[in-house]
């Protein structure tokens, strides 16, 4: 092919190429940055009060290629900064990636390219485990919250976020009381009497707590009555939204099948929950 000569031809190719070719280069780029592995990474980030968890999603949002829990510390910019550290040491860069923050601390991740809320991360990520229609139930380190969902859209909620009682916080607080970790004080919990505790809030219930034991209350009633107060606690919150779809747990407990198998009972509705069911802030911020 011949070109011509005139340099208006070429005056005005010029004046085209400057005005698309960043256009251009950015597409191409993009092209390299598919094609290199043949996927983009969709990266969710779920800082929470007490744990933060991080998902990396597939090009096609259908599949996690990892994920990981770490404890929140005191300083949720600083636990960004050691997630995407991580991230990139594994091979997931942030060029390649799209990255969705939700969670507690989700304001200081600041190299996030979205923030959304952890209600909406929550439904989504609840549905893509599988919840369909179901209510979805978290609870939080400091919050419960109660999803209702039409089929991939969050159109109702309820949230306890004014009082820890029916938290995780909560249990972490009594377990420490008593002396034990978590998995001791479920433990404990299986083999004890129930024992109903009178108060709803966490200062005046650690209170009644020691006074327990100060009268020589077993340990394993004690931790039976605190798991059943958490339980009634949550279960009335998510009656509110009684679905006959039944209900699907999330969350740091939606493995516990201590807390499932009480749930469930509490509810009088089948409870359901899926092994990845922690992640799931993290899973709807990545997709979405």
């Amino acid at each position: 092919m011949t070109y011509p000569q005139n340099s208006v031809f070429w005056g005005f190719h010029l004046k085209f190429y400057k005005k698309f070719s960043n256009y251009f280069e950015k597409v191409f780029i993009y092209d390299i940055m598919l094609d290199r592995e043949g996927n983009m990474y969709y990266i969710g980030i779920d800082i929470g009060s007490t744990a933060s968890k991080f998902v990396v999603i597939n090009n096609e949002k259908n599949e996690i290629l990892y994920k990981e829990v770490i404890s929140s510390g005191w300083n949720s910019k600083e636990t960004g900064r050691l997630i995407i550290n991580k991230l990139e040491s594994l091979g997931y860069s942030r060029k390649e990636s799209h990255i969705t923050a939700t969670g507690y601390g989700r304001i200081a991740v600041d190299f996030a390219d979205k923030v959304i809320t952890e209600i909406t991360a929550h439904g989504k990520g609840a549905h893509f485990l599988g919840s369909k229609d179901k209510t979805v139930i978290d609870i939080g380190g400091q919050d419960t919250k109660v999803i209702v969902q039409n089929e991939d859209r969050v159109v109702d909620f309820l949230m306890n976020d004014k009082c820890s009682a029916g938290t995780g916080k909560f249990l972490e607080v009594m377990a420490n009381r008593l002396g034990l970790d978590l998995d001791e004080f479920f433990q404990m919990a299986k083999n004890g009497k129930d024992i109903e505790l009178s108060s709803t809030c966490t200062v005046f219930a650690e209170s009644e707590v020691v006074s327990l034991m100060g009268k020589g209350t077993k340990r394993e009633d004690i931790a039976s009555g605190v798991i059943n107060s958490i339980v009634s606690k949550v279960s009335k919150l998510a009656q509110k939204k009684s679905n006959p779809e039944g209900y699907f747990l999330t969350g740091g407990f939606s493995n516990n099948t201590y807390i499932m198998k009480s749930l469930e009972e509490k509810l009088a509705s089948k409870l359901y929950s899926h092994p990845d069911g922690r992640f799931a802030g993290a899973i709807g911020a990545a997709i979405l």
